[in-house]
């Protein structure tokens, strides 16, 4: 039957088109890549996806080095039953990726851009760090979803090739994730709940605070509509962890500015920021000549003891001591800092409960630990005691923590060395090359081992060490290389001697020397010991030292009261033509070998493994000095004497005879002439170790080597 009326053709489509929406889910399909994996999974769903890349300037011919700017995009699914809270993503870059933006979330560890991720990155959801769950909101992709827009440059990869990732997985406590999938341009990965993960019991709808080498608390004291009150402490939980002259810095994200500030200050104090930017234009009549800080990125530092009861900008409890934070070994008190803020916000969080903390936070002194700190998260709101003295608790408004943990110094990148020497070898093995960093455009060798030294040497700088070094070098018939070795660059050195070694002890003697132009105030050292060293520690004679409880192998040592100053570097008596002399402390520590009995100083048991200043750790020497006066690898050290003993068992044949067998004997022109025993030894073939090292020195190889001994005799 054939349908000519109008009304009757519309109610016939629209009757189709309800059997096609009928027949749909209603899942918002388009924001959610079709991927069949996605209905099965029951946790985190992550995708990365490349877009497109254009090449950069210059344009070059080695495929390799051509930069090209590229287009991802990465999304963070949850498909739990429960909420996923602070969800971090790590993606594996591959390619010497140098981000330059990713909308939605934060790189940790406080990277600013451009930041390179060539290793691979962390990124952390802002502002939406909690992922809802679907039953709680009716599957909206709004509060389930983070989707983040991601820029950048890549290098090589020559088209058609697509620059994917290694990895990508979900680095949340328990949660696991298989290897992704990799399909064209589009790489995913569902992530489970571990069922062996022990999870704290947490009742509240924040995270547990966490733990940390140094952690920053962010509260909320008061808020209203367009500005609050926040408080900022700082705790040193590290027993080697410090900071001296502390720099925080931190960046707002959402047009913040503060007003004023309590027991802290920022270096800079310009109110143009806000006049000309996008502060004035909401707050028209606003008077903005007192304000504290405009800056998005500011630095803000400690005020001086003499400011600690100024009514005004102090008299706040753990404020005010010059940026000093001390392990609670040394000083509990001096172990927290805190300070206040009046911040104003921006349009549309006018909303006295739209809070959001400042991101990307970074920490760091005068000469301490490298701390690397992670993004704030939403915490169970902190309790303080009543101002009024009163035995309640005042509840913050809203809080966030800030976990930095100290990381471990890059290679060549340290701020303090170490060199040794001992009383059986009249040299000292200075600081490596470059232990501290070397300039690119430096007229000297950055990889050439260190020229050793005489023990005076030490205490000149070293660019007065020149003629020291050659001049030893020639004495004792080494070569010195041309160029010659870079500086270690370090500010702070420590020399570590062997000074005896006797039948029921040993002792040793270790000297601080600073070679900056700052005095270090309630200086610590802390020199990690082999077991057998430090069982037998006794005393220490001009220091302080303290076993650390945390470990059974590390002696902590401090200046005693009134000598717990490391002056800085001055003048010679005569300073047109005396070099500067650099500030000095040095103790001597006993040792008894009533505990170990089998302890060999020599062969390196009377060495320190690790030696941190003021937290920091000291870059150690590739090796240890021998009794006969030569330099060994520590690496190496067995292997040698192994060598060295076979060799010494080689000796010289007497009496001669011919002996003309060929066959079961070497060719060798001197075997014909033994008779007695004849010995060979054959190196055969070696293959390099791992770890794989740049120090030659330093590089262990398995070799292959043949032994024989020949009877010549009647």
């Amino acid at each position: 039957m054939r349908i000519h009326s109008w009304p009757h053709k519309i109610f016939l489509c629209l009757c189709l088109l309800f059997a096609i929406l009928s027949a749909q889910d209603y899942d918002n399909i388009d924001n959610i890549p079709a991927i069949p994996a996605l209905d099965t999974c029951n946790g985190v769903f992550l995708t990365y996806t490349f877009i497109e890349r254009a090449k950069e300037f210059p344009h070059v011919k080695n495929a390799s080095a051509q930069a090209y700017a590229f287009k991802a995009q990465a999304s963070v699914l949850n498909t739990m039953s429960e909420n996923l809270k602070a969800w971090k993503m790590f993606i594996g870059f591959q390619n010497n990726e140098i981000l330059v933006n990713t909308d939605g979330a934060v790189v940790m560890d406080g990277l600013e851009f451009p930041a390179h991720v060539g290793n691979g990155t962390t990124i952390s959801g802002y502002p939406m760090s909690d992922l809802m769950n679907a039953i709680d909101t009716a599957g909206d992709l709004n509060q389930i979803q983070a989707k983040i827009d991601i820029k950048g440059t890549q290098f090589g990869v020559k088209p058609p090739g697509t620059p994917m990732p290694k990895t990508i997985k979900l680095v949340n406590n328990g949660f696991r994730c298989p290897r992704p999938t990799k399909k064209g341009s589009q790489m995913y990965v569902c992530c489970v709940k571990d069922p062996k993960f022990k999870n704290e019991a947490n009742v509240t709808k924040f995270l547990p605070r966490q733990k940390a080498d140094l952690t920053i608390a962010y509260d909320v004291l008061q808020s209203y509509g367009n500005n609050y009150l926040a408080q900022v402490t700082i705790d040193n939980w590290s027993p080697l962890g410090r900071l001296d002259n502390w720099n925080l810095t931190w960046e707002w994200m959402r047009g913040e500015f503060i007003y004023s500030m309590r027991g802290a200050y920022t270096l800079k104090r310009d109110s143009a920021s806000c006049i000309y930017g996008q502060a004035a234009s909401y707050y028209t009549t606003f008077d903005f000549s007192p304000v504290m800080s405009c800056e998005k990125k500011l630095i803000i530092v400690d005020l001086p003891p003499e400011r600690a009861k100024d009514k005004d900008i102090g008299n706040l409890p753990f404020c005010c001591k010059n940026g000093t934070i001390l392990p609670s070994l040394m000083n509990e008190t001096l172990s927290k800092a805190i300070f206040q803020l009046q911040v104003y916000k921006m349009p549309p969080d006018l909303n006295r409960t739209i809070l959001y903390p400042p991101q990307k936070w970074k920490i760091e002194g005068e000469l301490n630990p490298t701390y690397k700190c992670g993004p704030p998260i939403r915490v169970t709101p902190m309790e303080f005691p009543d101002p009024s003295g009163l035995m309640s608790d005042t509840i913050a408004v809203a809080s966030w923590q800030i976990g930095c943990n100290i990381t471990r110094p890059i290679e060549r990148k340290s701020r303090c060395c170490v060199s040794f020497s001992a009383y059986y070898n009249d040299s000292v093995l200075p600081c490596n090359t470059c232990a501290c960093g070397c300039s690119d455009a430096m007229a000297c060798d950055p990889d050439a081992q260190p020229l050793l030294l005489p023990s005076e040497a030490l205490l000149l700088p070293f660019e007065n060490r020149t003629k020291k070094a050659l001049a030893w070098a020639k004495l004792k018939h080494r070569d010195a290389p041309n160029p010659l070795p870079c500086s270690d660059n370090c500010g702070v050195s420590i020399n570590w001697h062997i000074l005896s070694n006797y039948r029921h002890g040993w002792s040793a003697r270790i000297t601080l020397f600073n070679w900056k132009d700052y005095t270090f105030k309630d200086w610590f050292t802390a020199v990690q010991l082999s077991p057998n060293a430090f069982l037998g520690y006794e005393n220490v004679y001009s220091f302080n030292g303290t076993k650390l409880n945390t470990t059974n192998d590390t002696l902590f040592l401090q200046g005693l009261e009134g000598l717990n100053y490391l002056l800085p570097e001055t003048d010679g008596k005569n300073p047109k033509i005396d070099p500067q002399v650099p500030g000095k402390q040095q103790s001597v520590i006993s040792f008894t070998k009533k505990n170990t009995p089998d302890i060999k100083i020599a062969h390196g048991d009377g060495f320190p493994v690790k030696v941190f200043f003021d937290g920091e750790e000291c870059a150690l020497p590739d090796e240890i000095p021998r009794g006969d006066g030569v330099r060994i690898s520590v690496g190496l050290l067995r292997l040698l004497l192994i060598v060295i003993v076979v060799f010494l068992t080689i000796f010289e044949c007497i009496n001669s005879q011919d002996y003309d067998d060929s066959d079961t004997a070497p060719a060798n022109p001197e075997q014909d002439k033994c008779i007695g025993v004849f010995l060979t030894y054959t190196f055969t073939k070696r293959t390099k170790e791992y770890p794989h090292v740049k120090n030659t020195s330093a590089q262990a190889y398995a070799f292959d080597a043949e032994a024989t001994i020949l009877n010549t005799m009647s």
